[in-house]
């Protein structure tokens, strides 16, 4: 989850935009993207000829100067093993102060890795003149990753989430097939992930989809190609992903509508909630519906609103007296312990 201390908000994204960092065009269609989330790179899309000065200086302009309308913005720097990292983050941590919310690190193999960044994050701040608080999500890319999930995700206080990325992890297993079926061949990674992900309190983003429809893309391909990118993000939904990488803003739509809850979904589950409190709780059977509810359910439901809440379809206040009344009772707020409130 992303704090976003100046605008009093917090996001658990959707849908997070990656692009490259190196010219202000792409900068400025990122910034006017249907997305949650936006992470410029200076890592694997950013071309050799503009890594280093070249990139740093475009990227902290567009910081500086363009308008992300509310978005969360955090900056994909070279790996940390990389003799670009420490220019990459040095640059932007001194160059846009207050002007962005995280850093995403890839090819994060141990919690090592995040505590030198995080130690490196505390003296930019001081010498930058900081008064927010960058926070970190971690790239889960290499076999060695994925056994470290949990370590990566508690090993430090600035942590936000994780994020599964399926080309490197595809090339370290040498599994060939990491698109159309990519949730099977990678089922136990992607489900590691988001359990460490959970088990820490932080959110949990899936791949981007690599197939991408062109103006020159037969209708039928491209219908084939939508079809697709939902039927994966569908998929990794109901595997506990919070939201995915978009490698394109076309990617935005469909995947912004398979993380929301529709208008449906959210009447039927704020219906069930009223009948189960006004029943008295426990264990019942719907009297309209048949459909069992218990404590283990509603808790469910609470998570499924929080996700309303966010998309501005269930009031902040309505969720509070809900969670509450389930803390009430069982002493536990899924909705703090998961880090679906701030």
């Amino acid at each position: 989850m992303y704090v976003l201390q100046k605008l009093n908000r917090f996001v658990i994204p959707r849908t997070e935009l990656t692009y490259p960092a190196h010219t202000l065009k792409m900068n400025e269609k990122a910034s006017a993207a249907p997305v949650d989330h936006v992470m410029p790179d200076f890592e694997d899309a950013c071309p050799y000829e503009f890594k280093g000065e070249k990139s740093r200086a475009v990227l902290v302009e567009a910081l500086n100067t363009l308008d992300y309308g509310g978005k969360v913005i955090a900056i994909r720097p070279n790996n940390i093993r990389s003799k670009y990292f420490l220019g990459d983050v040095q640059a932007i941590m001194l160059g846009a102060p207050d002007r962005f919310h995280g850093i995403i690190l890839p090819k994060t193999e141990t919690p090592e890795d995040i505590v030198h960044l995080s130690r490196l994050l505390d003296a930019l701040e001081e010498q930058g003149g900081w008064t927010t608080t960058v926070q970190i999500e971690a790239l889960i890319e290499t076999p060695l990753a994925v056994v470290n999930a949990y370590d990566i995700a508690t090993s430090s206080p600035r942590m936000a989430g994780l994020i599964f990325g399926i080309a490197d992890f595809s090339a370290a297993m040498g599994v060939r097939e990491m698109i159309d079926n990519q949730n099977r061949n990678f089922h136990y990674a992607k489900q590691a992930t988001v359990v460490a992900a959970k088990a820490a309190g932080l959110h949990a983003i899936d791949n981007a989809y690599l197939r991408l429809v062109r103006p020159d893309t037969p209708a039928g391909e491209a219908d084939a190609i939508r079809a697709g990118l939902r039927e994966k993000n569908e998929q990794s939904r109901d595997l506990g992903m919070d939201g995915t990488w978009v490698i394109h803003p076309a990617q935005a739509d469909i995947a912004n509508d398979v993380f929301t809850p529709t208008e449906e979904e959210i009447e039927a589950t704020k219906r069930s909630l009223d009948v189960y409190h006004r029943l008295g709780g426990g264990s019942i059977a719907d009297p309209e519906t048949g459909e069992f509810y218990d404590e283990a359910t509603t808790k469910m439901m609470l998570m499924q609103l929080a996700k309303a809440a966010q998309a501005g379809r269930v009031s902040y206040d309505y969720l509070g007296e809900l969670s509450a009344k389930s803390k009430e009772v069982s002493g536990y707020d899924i909705l703090e312990v998961m880090g679906r409130v701030a």
